[in-house]
């Protein structure tokens, strides 16, 4: 009981922060009478939001998709090569200064390359969502991996284990904290490239939306558009974390025992 009052706690106290944060930014607004061309009330782009959501809509739709899209292409790459990566010295010494290195590349200028390669339009943007969200997931499952310890693998050797039933029954089961910890990183991003991709490369999305509003200074449109990507990410963060908790629920208590010990 004392536990669940303790996350209604904080469930409330984070409600009540953001609603005193937009009610700071409106009186804010009011205040200082800052023009609409640069800060717009969070008022103004709520109702923005409900007047031009028929408008709003396809392209939301659009962004959702070219995100999810490339989102779990990017995991699927990001769990085969963490694996290669994390499960043999060879492959970890070659392959992971090739992934540091092409992760320091801006995804900025990858996009150009694919609309050479593939034209202008979703496909850019879906391989940029995909490349952008690789790297978090190799590093975090090839970590989850190599934190197995020698010691139990030699043991299971003994009892007649081979290396690919130590991989699957043990090694992956207990990397599974450490993908989820990544799969909240690499849908964040995975918007980042999208509309990156949109904003340069495509003729729908909500990227593409942001970029003829700024045009033509419609900044409430602007913000409309910030604040529908928000809402998607943290749908999406709010789906990865109950579907963590489902499937990585002995981890958690483990730690709350910890913290409570």
């Amino acid at each position: 009981m004392n536990h669940l009052s303790a996350k209604n706690r904080q469930r409330v106290l984070s409600l009540a922060v953001l609603i005193g944060f937009f009610l700071i930014w409106e009186v804010a607004c009011l205040a200082t009478g800052v023009s609409d061309l640069i800060l717009p009330r969070p008022s103004q782009i709520a109702s923005v939001l409900f007047q031009r959501m028929p408008l709003l809509w396809p392209h939301t739709v659009q962004t959702l998709y070219t995100t999810l899209l490339g989102f779990f292409l990017g995991v699927l790459v990001g769990i085969v090569l963490g694996v290669i990566v994390g499960s043999s010295r060879l492959a970890y010494n070659v392959a992971y200064p090739l992934l540091v290195g092409f992760s320091s590349i801006p995804k900025v200028a990858v996009v150009p390359i694919f609309v050479v390669w593939f034209g202008a339009g979703t496909v850019p943007a879906v391989l940029t969502s995909m490349v952008i969200s690789i790297f978090p997931v190799v590093v975090n499952v090839a970590t989850g991996l190599a934190n197995t310890e020698p010691e139990l693998e030699d043991v299971l050797r003994v009892l007649g284990a081979k290396k690919r039933d130590i991989l699957w029954n043990v090694s992956l089961p207990r990397a599974l904290p450490y993908l989820f910890a990544s799969l909240k990183v690499a849908i964040t991003l995975s918007f980042v490239g999208t509309v990156l991709s949109e904003s340069v490369a495509a003729n729908r999305g909500i990227g593409n939306v942001m970029m003829i509003a700024s045009g033509n200074f419609d900044v409430p449109l602007v913000f409309a558009g910030l604040f529908i990507l928000a809402i998607m990410g943290v749908g999406l963060y709010a789906i990865s974390s109950f579907v963590e908790r489902r499937m990585t629920g002995w981890a958690q208590r483990k730690n709350e025992i910890a913290a409570t010990s």
